[in-house]
């Protein structure tokens, strides 16, 4: 297995499965879909759409989710690893962009930023929040990235050894940041494009949710 992609899933019958085929359909044949615990059709879904299914008997947290996929992911022998979401936010045509890079060496993370180029179609409050966020990863870390909070990323296999999330919830994106930063890794900011939906926003991407974040990640870091 070379290039493995891995979907954190929680109650996404109805969109999960399309985001599989629509995969399929750009030629990438290693699909990890971890069923965080949902309550609908989602495992059932994304098996018929020809995933690989991993499932938590509860529901953890997207972190959680994204660990246990990456762990599989690392045993089947993969090189690179794809964070990909399920609900549709992501696009399978921007994947060869965050490839590339660690295939050259350039890099040993990729992370997908909304503020490259012009792809930002984030509400205007989002975009405060994420710019915010994004400072305070350069106060903090010393890293110098544009968005603060993007799950579309790729992990050269030496990263994903590295990188062990903790975090059960959406606060893992910045554990992953720290551990960059802590393990010295290569990293380069990608830009992808992210559609937004009503339905997106409220499953975990509102603007209260990504303030508790962002509050989580500074008193975490002023604590140590």
């Amino acid at each position: 297995m070379d290039i493995a992609i891995v979907i954190a899933a929680y109650n996404e019958q109805g969109s999960v499965g399309k985001v599989v085929k629509n995969l399929h359909k750009h030629n990438y044949q290693h699909i990890i879909v971890v069923d965080d615990g949902s309550k609908d059709k989602t495992s059932e879904e994304a098996t018929e759409a020809g995933a690989i299914v991993l499932r938590h008997i509860i529901n953890r947290g997207q972190g959680a989710a994204l660990q246990t996929g990456i762990s599989y992911a690392l045993k089947q022998g993969a090189n690179i690893i794809i964070t990909f979401d399920a609900d549709g936010q992501h696009k399978a045509k921007d994947i060869p962009k965050f490839i590339k890079p660690i295939e050259k060496g350039e890099a040993d993370v990729c992370l997908g930023s909304r503020f490259l180029k012009n792809t930002n179609n984030a509400p205007f409050m989002r975009r405060v929040i994420l710019k915010g966020g994004a400072l305070s990863l350069r106060i903090f870390y010393g890293l110098k990235l544009t968005d603060s909070h993007n799950g579309f990323r790729a992990l050269s296999r030496k990263a994903a050894n590295k990188i062990k999330i903790k975090s059960d919830g959406m606060e893992h994106a910045s554990e992953i940041i720290e551990q960059i930063a802590d393990n010295k890794l290569k990293y380069k900011e990608i830009p992808n494009t992210i559609t937004y939906s009503d339905e997106t926003l409220a499953k975990g991407q509102g603007n209260s949710n990504a303030i508790n974040i962002m509050t989580k990640m500074i008193l975490g870091k002023l604590k140590r």
